[in-house]
């Protein structure tokens, strides 16, 4: 008899509280979640709704305040700054809405930086940097700076640097909520053409009804609680 697989991503009872001042605001409520491999989710809510609190959880950049986070059955909470430091940067891929480029670095630099973290031999990181920024359609941008570059062009650049050390997961908040809906949509058609290619698991936090049907799965996120019924295929 063969065993069920094992989710390579998973949110227990997960619970989430920000102290305010003298109050405490609960933004997420008892999340249960399984992600698996290759497997292409949306996760959709009015601003608000904790998507993107629940992403940062997800990929180890902020601690849950009851429940757990499991990647391949490790517990997130488990581990050291160091440790997870390493999974984000290993295992993990984030896309901002704001892009978050480093002003002085150029388009080759920035898409480079995560694999020199991981210490990966400069030749090879401008290699794969150079590869990917011409699979996203900015091979002659390498050399340009963030103000240099349009919004999707920017976006592109930030695609790239998220697929730099292979990731398992790739998270993205709001990808197209800066771009106009034209450049917005052919960001959701890159993103998921290469999230088929690479087969890595792929979460978008969006508000907008129109790219959450793009993903075979959505789930619908209310005042912090996932609505009844919404793991269902989208």
């Amino acid at each position: 008899m063969n065993r069920p697989e094992q989710p390579l991503l998973e949110a227990r009872q997960v619970s989430k509280s920000y102290v305010l001042g003298r109050r405490s605001l609960e933004v997420l409520k008892g999340i249960d979640l399984q992600i698996g491999r290759g497997e292409f989710l949306a996760l959709r809510g009015a601003s608000g709704a904790g998507k993107s609190t629940l992403l940062h959880l997800l990929g180890g950049l902020d601690d849950v305040s009851s429940g757990e986070v499991l990647l391949e059955g490790q517990r997130l909470s488990g581990m050291s700054r160091s440790q997870l430091s390493r999974l984000r940067n290993g295992r993990v891929g984030f896309i901002f809405q704001a892009y978050l480029l480093l002003p002085e670095l150029d388009a080759l630099e920035n898409v480079c930086l995560p694999a020199r973290m991981a210490r990966t031999r400069s030749a090879d990181c401008q290699r794969r940097a150079q590869t990917l920024l011409e699979r996203v359609g900015l091979g002659q941008r390498l050399d340009h700076k963030p103000y240099e570059l349009s919004g999707g062009e920017q976006q592109r650049v930030a695609i790239a640097r998220a697929l730099i050390n292979e990731p398992d997961v790739i998270l993205a908040d709001e990808p197209t909520g800066n771009l106009d809906s034209r450049t917005g949509q052919s960001i959701v058609d890159l993103l998921c053409e290469i999230q088929q290619e690479s087969r890595a698991a792929l979460i978008i936090a969006t508000h907008d009804a129109r790219l959450a049907a793009r993903a075979p799965r959505m789930i619908e996120l209310l005042d912090g609680r996932m609505m009844p019924g919404s793991q269902l295929p989208g």
